[in-house]
């Protein structure tokens, strides 16, 4: 009778838990879940689209099912020659975006540290100075100071160039300050080791921050090589030669160019390529995702 009523009194609360709902979870989900399919929805629309023929796509606008078009458009937009020139290919504009987004992140990655090292290590008499001069840069947006870097850009000869794209624009104050906050973070122990190691500035840098600073290098190495992928109004200013274009500058002219001597715009190639333009950022996000929240918000070294 006693272990009845025990298993009784142990089972009530039980399932009173199974009933209990947390309504603010619910919500929470919800809306997570809404605002997905609000940015999911678009791009696989576009998707859908891409299979549907040109001429479909000008008659209907956007396709609500699969058509019989999709590889065929996605094989135009990598490989068959467009533009007004007649001479690009997706292809071409995929290696040149890959190009301007590795070279934008590995140099402001390496400028950025370089700074930060300096201005947290050497102990210079106007380091802190220096260091919000370079901050308050956060405020001028890059079209205040792309009509004179343009001037300079074309003065040396830069123009149509890969150091013309990627040299002007790695000097990142993110990544200064980023740096900046991670090394005053390192214990002061560790430096004191290094020099009774005697390991010189150099050493140090080298073998001791770069390894620790690690998680944090991918994460600013995700946030400028979309920033860099993503860029239109440089290499628009920069780039006439269509063989120089990146995805994101190249897609309009795909777009504006004439198929064929028809009046039909290519618009499953169009939408090919920028669904190929959305998939490295995506893709570089996704698979690296631990390291980014790793890097932004690890204290520990």
């Amino acid at each position: 009778m006693t272990v009845a009523a025990d298993a009784q009194s142990i089972s009530a609360p039980r399932s009173k838990v199974r009933r209990s709902v947390k309504w603010q979870a619910v919500a929470d989900h919800a809306i997570l879940i809404l605002g997905s399919l609000l940015m999911i929805l678009p791009v696989l629309a576009a998707f859908v689209t891409i299979g549907a023929s040109d001429v479909e796509i000008s008659r209907h606008g956007m396709q609500i099912s699969d058509g019989s078009h999709l590889l065929e458009n996605f094989e135009k937009a990598m490989f068959t020659q467009g533009g007004f020139t007649g001479s690009i290919t997706g292809s071409t504009m995929l290696l040149n975006s890959f190009i301007l987004g590795i070279g934008f992140a590995i140099g402001k990655i390496a400028l950025g540290m370089i700074a930060a090292y300096a201005i947290v290590y050497f102990r210079l008499r106007f380091a802190t100075f220096a260091f919000w001069m370079i901050f308050t840069t956060l405020l001028l947006p890059l079209e205040v100071r792309i009509l004179p870097t343009y001037e300079v850009v074309h003065g040396m000869g830069l123009i149509n160039t890969y150091t013309g794209l990627i040299v002007p624009l790695v000097a990142s104050a993110t990544a200064t300050f980023f740096f900046r906050q991670f090394f005053l973070s390192v214990p002061e122990e560790l430096v004191e080791a290094a020099r009774i190691d005697g390991a010189g500035p150099v050493k140090f840098f080298i073998d001791i921050l770069v390894p620790v600073s690690r998680t944090m290098i991918a994460a600013i190495f995700i946030i400028m090589f979309v920033y860099g992928w993503n860029q239109y109004l440089w290499p628009t200013l920069i780039t006439t030669d269509e063989a120089m274009f990146t995805l994101v500058r190249g897609i309009k002219q795909i777009y504006q160019s004439i198929d064929g001597g028809s009046d039909i715009p290519e618009f499953g190639r169009s939408l090919a390529l920028i669904f190929i333009a959305i998939l490295p950022p995506v893709l570089v996000v996704v698979v690296f995702q631990s390291w980014f929240v790793k890097g932004l918000v690890e204290s520990d070294k």
